[in-house]
């Protein structure tokens, strides 16, 4: 059985990953600062964990760390390491007035602490395994008052994406989640003190995320599947992260599909038929393992309409495509949109370059359009290998997330997973 070590488990997030992870049998190691920690794997054992075992310590306690290294070398090897574990500043003083001790805590556990576990771990790590480090929205964008909160989740942010590099043979990941109706959360809403609409306001798909939600994204990033994402950030926010407009967002009406609902995806084909063919043949093989499912699905379509190399504007391919799939689907449907990294033969990378910026800012613009109706829109940029052939078949698992109920609160993204840097010359 796979083995996963989660960090912050005893509630929230943390809580609802290890049931997640304990649902499929993996072997659960579980870590919190908490005494409430000490009940979980009853729990995940309830749930089909192969094992579970607790782990009371302080992440920022060296010597705790430590002795954690010396329990692992006991424990089975590690599939994954989920870093979730954090804190933040509700003291609303400012920075400037803030003493080191107020924010060297902060600072130490949020950024510091999943570097020391990670080389704590790294002897007890198989040689593929995944690492997820759970960063902030706020770590892409300042949110003023929260003490070293954004910093220090902009350093994590960085710091995956360096061990990514040093790494290439682990897979790591960063996710990135919005407001989540946390046990925090919700009580400042039973007391009074936060309303629904205003939490929202800011989310075009206009409600807060569950924590099951996030846990699902956090399984899935565990899996070997994930690994083509390996230095990508996952923001699972509801759009909250790409939204400009200075109106704010309507409070869905609607209820979040069950995260188990099967999906039915389709294609959405362009003018190459080598392309075309490859993700159909795709699909078709994979359809039979769906097949069983009963009741309400998922829709999903994939789109190669902007894959094809005669394609020569991009922009237009993609609000084409975006556009007959509106037409297509009222409300609560995924369009997942696949990109060529590259420039065509024929076209300068300055033009390609230049004209993918501008696809995936339309990607984000569509998902802000139609969250109000259900819609969700993301893209894969890939390598012209993964465009065909059998390389297809390998994305179909993280097709199949990112168009489904699982990722049901991921829209305007546009995910780098081609392995190439384009240089900008001519």
């Amino acid at each position: 059985m796979p083995a996963v070590l989660i960090t912050g488990a005893a509630s929230g997030i943390g809580r609802a990953a290890a049931l997640q992870f304990a649902q499929q049998g993996w072997d659960c190691l579980l870590v919190d600062i908490s005494p409430a920690i000490a009940a979980l794997p009853a729990h995940c054992l309830a749930q089909g964990a192969a094992s579970a075992q607790a782990f009371a310590l302080d992440l920022t306690d060296a010597q705790a760390l430590a002795q954690l290294g010396r329990q692992l070398a006991e424990l089975p090897a590690l599939d994954a390491l989920v870093n979730n574990a954090g804190i933040s500043d509700s003291s609303g003083r400012p920075l400037a007035e803030q003493a080191p001790a107020q924010w060297q805590r902060l600072l130490r556990l949020n950024l510091q602490a999943p570097q020391a576990l990670f080389d704590t771990c790294l002897p007890r790590l198989k040689p593929d395994a995944r690492i997820v480090n759970v960063s902030s929205g706020a770590g892409q964008k300042a949110i003023p008052w929260r003490g070293l909160y954004s910093p220090s989740k902009a350093g994590l942010i960085a710091w995956s994406h360096r061990l990514a590099q040093r790494y290439p043979q682990l897979g790591v990941t960063t996710l990135c989640p919005g407001f989540v109706r946390t046990e925090l959360v919700q009580g400042l809403m039973d007391a009074g003190r936060l309303a629904l609409a205003d939490a929202v306001a800011k989310i075009p798909l206009g409600r807060l995320a569950e924590p099951e939600e996030m846990a699902a994204a956090l399984v899935f990033l565990a899996q070997p599947q994930a690994h083509v994402l390996s230095g990508q950030v996952l923001s699972v926010d509801g759009g909250s992260g790409i939204y400009g407009g200075s109106s704010r967002c309507a409070l869905s009406t609607a209820v979040p599909a069950p995260l188990q609902t099967p999906l039915h995806l389709q294609l959405q084909a362009g003018s190459d038929a080598a392309c075309d063919g490859a993700w159909l043949q795709a699909l078709q093989a994979d359809a039979p393992a769906h097949a069983a499912a009963t009741g309400a699905l998922s829709q999903g379509v994939v789109s190669t309409q902007a894959l094809a190399p005669a394609v020569s504007d991009l922009l237009e391919a993609v609000l084409s495509a975006g556009q007959q799939f509106a037409a297509a689907h009222a409300r609560d449907a995924s369009l997942l949109l696949l990109l060529p990294a590259s420039a065509p033969a024929n076209v300068p990378a300055w033009q390609h370059q230049t004209a993918l910026a501008a696809a995936r800012m339309l990607v984000a613009t569509l998902a802000c359009e139609w969250a109000t109706q259900g819609l969700r829109i993301n893209a894969l940029l890939l390598s012209p290998e993964q465009a065909t052939g059998a390389a297809v078949a390998q994305l179909l698992p993280l097709v199949r997330f990112l168009s489904g109920a699982q990722a049901q609160f991921v829209t305007g993204q546009s995910l780098d997973i081609s392995g190439t840097k384009e240089r900008y010359h001519g």
